[in-house]
């Protein structure tokens, strides 16, 4: 085994959950600090992992020594100005979903990791369930053929309590709804198994809780292999679900993990078009070897890509090609058109994609 890397956590909201995970891998890593603007949780957090060092402050932490890893959980409009700082530092950095607020802010993180001497890994743990890993072997082989259409529904529950906390559903801190906030890991999956958007059309609304983002979304797109696809989101659902169906020309495979935040991971089931077909499928996933999940999933090949120069799991342009996704959801939605992608700096939406109406309606279907 490589060595341990040392890990800071900043942002101890969803920062929790990277600690759990961190701490299912003590042979990679060592959680040296947490970070939190509040002091309380902050020390709270720290009595649950021996060693680490509680902070309230960011500029303190970029001083502690010994430090390899700062992962930024923190609320998205800050995201940016924390990895520039970190990466400047000489840190490795991971942040979570979204890595900016805009294909600008991208762009840039892009430029300033190019000339850093750590690494920057955007956070999309949906990628490593072993469901999906699945997949992604049998494309491997050609058994998948020509991809026709897929369908994402990410139907989950978001009660007023949600939003009491007070950076949720405000395009000025949260950056957007359920298609940044909620559905952003789903969404991912679809290019990275079926590579590029080509074009889409949105619908948004806000109907389930009286915020100004949106959170119920349907979605119509192209994909650049001429495959087809939907994405259907709600945040008012009374029994949570996530659920992904890609049908192939040979083979249909369909999520049937029961978790709704954990839709990447086994069981996935998958059908052939024929018993020839079935075999070939079984022969190639027997030799599947399953690995860690999720978050555990991906930290484990973060760690093996600084400490033996494995490919990064996830990279800027991965994160990129979703933050494009979002940008192209909210123009078409604000606009009313088909959103043509990729999506230049000379688009309206390079620089930010929050709507210049900033609200969507909740007591009418809207194109924007």
């Amino acid at each position: 085994m490589n060595r341990k890397l040392s890990v800071a956590v900043v942002g101890l909201g969803i920062g929790q959950k990277h600690l759990e995970a961190y701490a299912t891998l003590p042979d990679r890593f060592t959680v040296a600090a947490v970070c939190d603007l509040d002091a309380i949780k902050a020390e709270a957090v720290a009595t649950a992992h021996p060693g680490a060092k509680p902070l309230a402050d960011f500029g303190q932490l970029l001083r502690t020594g010994g430090l390899d890893v700062i992962d930024i959980c923190t609320p998205p409009d800050t995201h940016r100005a924390l990895v520039e700082a970190a990466l400047a530092a000489g840190f490795h950095v991971i942040c979570e979903k979204p890595l900016t607020g805009s294909l600008a802010d991208c762009d840039a993180l892009q430029s300033a990791a190019a000339k850093a001497q750590g690494t920057l890994s955007p956070i999309f743990q949906y990628r490593f369930g072993n469901g999906l890993q699945k997949l992604k072997l049998l494309q491997t082989t050609g058994i998948c053929g020509t991809p026709y259409l897929s369908t994402i529904e990410t139907s989950w529950r978001r009660d007023a309590d949600y939003y009491d906390v007070a950076w949720r559903g405000k395009w000025a801190t949260e950056l957007g709804g359920c298609c940044l906030t909620q559905a952003i890991h789903a969404h991912d999956i679809l290019s990275y198994v079926n590579g590029p958007v080509k074009n889409l059309a949105a619908r948004l609304a806000t109907r389930v809780n009286p915020v100004e983002v949106e959170d119920c979304a349907a979605v119509s797109i192209e994909m650049a292999n001429g495959s087809l696809a939907t994405l259907a989101v709600t945040l008012g659902a009374a029994e949570e679900l996530s659920r992904i169906r890609f049908m192939f020309q040979n083979l249909t495979v369909e999520s049937r993990s029961m978790h709704p935040y954990r839709v990447g991971d086994d069981p996935w089931h998958v059908k052939g078009k024929s018993p020839a077909i079935d075999a070939a499928i079984a022969a190639t996933l027997a030799g599947f070897e399953p690995a860690d999940e999720s978050f555990a999933g991906q930290f484990a090949r973060i760690h093996d890509s600084i400490t033996g120069g494995a490919p990064l799991p996830v990279t800027i342009a991965d994160a990129r090609a979703s933050l494009e996704l979002i940008t192209a959801i909210y123009h078409s939605a604000e606009s009313g058109t088909t959103v043509t992608l990729p999506l230049r700096a000379d688009h309206p939406k390079y620089g930010s994609w929050i709507p210049a109406a900033r609200r969507w309606g909740r007591d009418e279907q809207h194109n924007g």
